[in-house]
């Protein structure tokens, strides 16, 4: 089975803590663990600034169907406007290869 990348980056708005940022963004399990097709997701913060919201679903269409969905929860308000919009980059990409421990 291929499976699909969400990769998400962004920096923060103005006034976002990172803590307080991590803290929005586990507002999101249930849903995001509930989603269908959800395998992992990690997110990381670079020294450059930038944030990485990495996400990986069994297909396309739970990826897509996530995605969609993510914006009419409750807690996506407050997580966007923790970030700054003109910073966010979304895409989806087959995960070719992968290894774990």
């Amino acid at each position: 089975m291929t499976h699909v990348a969400e990769i998400v980056t962004f920096t923060l708005a103005d006034g976002t803590k990172p803590e307080q940022f991590v803290r929005l963004s586990q507002a999101s399990e249930a849903f995001v663990r509930a989603a269908p097709g959800f395998t992992h997701r990690q997110l990381s913060h670079g020294e450059d600034g930038r944030w990485t919201d990495y996400v990986v679903w069994t297909d396309m269409k739970s990826a897509k169907d996530a995605a969609a969905a993510f914006m009419q929860q409750d807690f996506a308000p407050a997580l966007m406007a923790a970030i700054n919009p003109d910073s966010a980059q979304m895409r989806h990409e087959t995960v070719l290869w992968n290894m774990t421990a």
